[in-house]
């Protein structure tokens, strides 16, 4: 008999349900049954006879997940229970001995570590995607020039390719990550039971190899209450949509009329309402906007997760829709990404003519200094003034007069006028990981193997 002697308020079960969200993880349930099955029927716990009938209706229930026809009923309250008693229709009573050796508890820590392993997995190939696209773009664009930027004003020039490539290694990072999550994941929890472990004598390795992980969680309470390849998702997730939200705002700086460096392709771009003549980089703003939405998933599930007691509380449910939203998000923002990286077009004119900004160059005079043996301070002070006085007088550095060089620091002679050549900044930078041709090149091999 029923130790509630009243029925619930149907409040508290739209509240304590998840089947509304956790059917995402109906195919990872079925998995993890049908290795359950298999081993259950391997240590004698159940007849075989039993776990080919288990076996066919797992089947079943595959197909009709697969293809939209599960029977979902208004009782069914989370996905494990609808497919435990969709079983149960198909395979007859032998259907209740499914959930033997098992509880809810470790059987939805198993499913969310194989969906997040999984997604796992899925983002480090659409990042590899990226990086080829990004990879790709800066090849053919290998010369071009271009001011970067420090407080977003012009600092020091260089080549398209290397500013492009920085993002390459910003998702080489986020690669390591992921898999941090994938082995974050390579623990199983099934057969830990509520918390304790069950009282039948199960063969959780096999159910492990069955299911492709590494080995199985030594402790039962840790089991069903760890949620922390979660967390490392979110996390892993959220620095991957920040480095996406920087690309995204660079593309929108560099699309506007004010640098008018790029033009996003028509297909990641929209128009306005009412103004005809504008071309807006809405794919790019979106990349920006999406990063903190992740971010705060991230925040949400370490505020659910913080001070829980052991083992699992209903608190934990909050996990899946914060996962999934990230999931989902991610693996979007990724593929818009790498689509406007491969369609983008660079007016290399417009970016050479910002680069041929003299005053940039300035550091590279100071440097020449340094050569000859004035201490670096000494020289910023030179090359400061010689900036301040082709201000004043309206000129550019090239402009300036031999004696009027020469009064800033007897040192300075005519190499101060090549050091101001275009061409010369920028190959000047020749030290490893810097913006010289040749260690561009340097960096899209390395990169061309890591992507092999």
């Amino acid at each position: 008999m029923s130790r509630f002697s009243e029925p619930q308020h149907p409040v508290f079960q739209q509240l304590n349900a998840s089947i509304g969200f956790d059917w995402r993880l109906g195919p990872y349930d079925v998995d993890l049954s049908r290795a359950h099955a298999k081993m259950l029927a391997a240590q004698g716990i159940i007849g075989a006879d039993d776990r080919e009938e288990l076996l066919r209706a797992l089947d079943a229930v595959e197909r009709e997940l697969g293809d939209g026809t599960f029977p979902f009923e208004p009782g069914d309250e989370d996905i494990h229970m609808a497919i435990e008693r969709r079983i149960t229709q198909l395979a007859g009573r032998v259907g209740g001995k499914l959930h033997t050796a098992r509880s809810r508890n470790d059987q939805v820590a198993t499913d969310v570590a194989l969906f997040t392993r999984a997604h796992a997995q899925a983002a480090q190939s659409a990042i590899r995607e990226l990086m080829r696209a990004l990879v790709s773009t800066a090849e053919a664009h290998l010369d071009w020039r271009m001011p970067g930027y420090t407080h977003l004003q012009r600092a020091q020039p260089v080549y398209l390719s290397h500013h492009l490539l920085a993002y390459v290694w910003m998702l080489a990072r986020d690669l390591e990550k992921f898999r941090a999550v994938e082995a974050a994941t390579a623990r199983l929890p099934l057969g830990a039971g509520a918390l304790a472990g069950v009282n039948f004598d199960t063969d959780r390795r096999l159910v492990a190899r069955e299911l492709g992980f590494a080995g199985v969680a030594e402790n039962s309470i840790d089991a069903v209450s760890n949620r922390d390849f979660v967390l490392d998702y979110l996390a892993a997730a959220a620095t991957c949509a920040t480095h996406l939200s920087r690309l995204g705002a660079e593309i929108v700086l560099w699309s506007s009329s004010e640098f008018a460096f790029a033009e996003v392709s028509d297909a990641w771009a929209s128009g306005s309402s009412i103004m005809p003549q504008k071309k807006n980089p809405d794919a790019a703003e979106l990349l920006r906007a999406k990063a903190p939405r992740i971010a705060g998933h991230f925040v949400a599930l370490q505020g659910v997760m913080h001070a829980l007691p052991l083992t699992y509380n209903k608190d934990m449910q909050e996990d899946k829709e914060h996962l999934f939203d990230a999931v989902d998000t991610l693996e979007l923002i990724l593929a818009a990404a790498t689509g406007m990286v491969g369609g983008i077009r660079f007016d290399r004119e417009r970016m050479a003519e910002a680069a041929g900004d003299e005053f940039p160059a300035a550091t590279d005079v100071a440097d020449l200094l340094v050569r000859r043996g004035l201490p670096f301070r000494e020289c910023h002070g030179v090359v400061a003034g010689l900036v301040k006085l082709a201000v004043d007088s309206g000129r550019t550095l090239t402009q300036l007069t031999p004696d009027e060089i020469r009064a800033q620091s007897p040192l300075l002679d005519d190499e101060y006028y090549e050091v101001l050549r275009g061409e010369r900044w920028l190959e000047s930078k020749d030290s490893e990981g810097g913006t010289s041709l040749r260690r561009v090149r340097e960096q899209l091999d390395r990169a061309r193997t890591l992507l092999a």
